[in-house]
């Protein structure tokens, strides 16, 4: 049973209605939680690779940064638990706040939820604007933690709530397109403001969260809430004019039967975490645990976090390594329209699988350049040409994770799940990504120190492993109804034997491919 590629035969359920343009406006606007996301994960490498801010805070590593000697070793520059506890700290906040904005999520709506964690954001990226010590710098970043944490709960489950099925793909990436517009974004600001002399310029980097905060904040705050939500909370005649509003036409019969129902099943759950143990939820379970932990062991953020910090240490000056991070960004971005294009056309798999490869083949590259002019010992310079390579090489890599596991590790899980376990199953995949974020953010220096080249090789091991998973235990999810999933399910070669009959709601058959 080769690979376990199974698709829907004519997609499922053809439902009434079309494309409307209050859909499109509504998504774009929830997909703006991505901006505050994908802000941070920019601005934090860019800020501790400026020497005002390292001076200020970590002169210790200041200090270790400017006094090395030719002869020592260029891995362990930055070496500090203290200045990775500032990036890592924020994820940390967002794996305890994903739990109880699951709750909130399920009980007062989406809407909230975002609403809630703009205003908290907001909130973080004043006082760390503001700091004056480190523990100012902590208590910021674990507000822009809680703020993450909520974002990245209600915004792609209503994202894949509000899109028609033929083009939940294309609207849910709009997530991780905000996500690497942030990043572009933090980037920019970081070139340009480490170039103001007077040393502030970190202040302005931080700050600079509260625009991205404001904007969540205040789109959040006109956005109507999903159909599915509006019938979780016990408004069935509005959210069937919310659902006529939507799909641009008063015959949705067919759709909110299949809301009805999906609803009344999870009426009758009382406690979504220990349902979600279930068997006949194994495939969601294991599904929103493997793809955030997977999306993380891509060695990803070493990139996104540490992409100033990483470029100096491989011996590019502090502009050179400043916009090196700003090509990446470009990148990550212009890859992103790919999977835009792609995942509803050519479906999730298949991008998965090709990006995997890229991926795999780009760190053994980069891996074997570090190697052959840095050594174990961490010891020498990277010619330019080397160092173009090099460049060549991360940003294939990072355009590989843009179309394949950076969007789809968002949209896939938030599909998935019937809406009985949809809030828990998210949780589940916010707080197992936020988790392995926190590892990665907090140790990887460490590790870069200690492991040296190998760690590319590390990473690109796990890459491995992950595509060989989705090869042969993730089956196509594009162009089907979101209360339709369980069909393909039992339809797969393995996951079908934990599916019951009486789980798999009317419309049509999935057979394999």
């Amino acid at each position: 049973m080769a690979g376990g590629a199974f698709v829907a035969q004519g997609a499922g359920r053809k439902y009434e209605g079309g494309v409307t343009s209050f859909v499109i406006i509504t998504c774009l606007v929830a997909a703006m939680g991505g901006l505050i996301f994908g802000y941070d994960i920019g601005i934090s490498g860019g800020v501790t690779s400026m020497d005002t801010f390292l001076k200020q805070f970590f002169p210790s590593v200041y200090r270790k940064e400017h006094e090395i000697r030719d002869d020592g070793n260029m891995y362990c520059k930055f070496n500090s638990h203290l200045l990775t506890l500032f990036t890592s700290s924020l994820y940390l906040a967002a794996l305890v706040a994903s739990f109880f904005s699951s709750t909130v999520t399920r009980l007062f709506g989406r809407k909230i939820s975002m609403l809630f964690g703009g205003l908290v954001f907001l909130l973080g990226a004043i006082i760390n604007g503001a700091a004056v010590n480190v523990a100012m710098l902590i208590i910021g970043r674990l507000l822009l933690g809680i703020g993450v944490g909520f974002a990245n709960q209600s915004v792609p489950i209503y994202l894949s709530e509000m899109a028609p099925a033929q083009i939940r793909g294309a609207l849910n990436i709009g997530f991780q397109m905000a996500i690497t517009i942030g990043i572009l974004a933090a980037n920019l600001i970081n070139y340009g403001t480490a170039q103001i002399k007077e040393g502030y310029g970190w202040r302005i980097s931080l700050g600079l969260a509260a625009v991205p905060a404001l904007m969540i904040t205040i789109g959040s705050f006109f956005l109507p809430d999903t159909p599915n939500s509006i019938m979780e909370r016990g408004h069935p005649e509005e959210a069937k004019r919310m659902l006529q509003k939507i799909r641009g036409t008063d015959n949705v019969e067919a759709e909110f039967q299949d809301l009805v129902d999906a609803t009344e099943a999870a009426k009758k759950v009382d406690h979504p975490w220990k349902n979600i143990l279930q068997p006949k939820y194994r495939p969601q379970l294991v599904i929103c645990t493997m793809i955030p932990f997977f999306q993380q062991l891509t060695g990803i953020n070493v990139i996104m976090f540490y992409a100033p910090v990483l470029f100096k240490t491989l011996g590019f000056g502090d502009d050179a390594a400043l916009m090196s991070a700003v090509i990446t960004g470009v990148v990550n971005l212009v890859s992103t329209l790919v999977s835009v294009h792609s995942a509803d056309r050519f479906g999730r798999r298949i991008l998965f699988l090709e990006g995997g490869v890229q991926m795999i083949i780009s760190q053994i590259l980069v891996g074997i350049m570090i190697a052959v002019n840095f050594g174990t010992q961490g010891v020498g310079e990277l010619p330019k040409g080397s160092a173009n390579l090099v460049l060549f090489f991360i940003c294939a890599y990072v355009a590989a994770f843009a179309w394949s596991w950076g969007p789809l590790g968002w949209l896939v899980p938030s599909e998935i799940c019937p809406l009985e376990i949809r809030s828990a199953g998210q949780a589940i995949n916010v707080s197992v990504n936020m988790f392995f974020t926190f590892v990665i953010g907090q140790f990887f220096l460490s590790m870069l120190c200690h492991m040296k080249f190998g760690l590319f090789l590390f990473f690109a091991g796990f890459v491995v492993l992950m595509t060989i998973f989705v090869y042969f235990f993730l089956p196509e999810t594009k162009n089907v109804p979101i209360e339709e999933m369980n069909r393909v399910w039992k339809a797969h070669w393995f996951w079908g034997k934990y599916i019951p009959d009486e789980a798999v709601i009317g419309g049509q058959t999935y057979t394999s491919a």
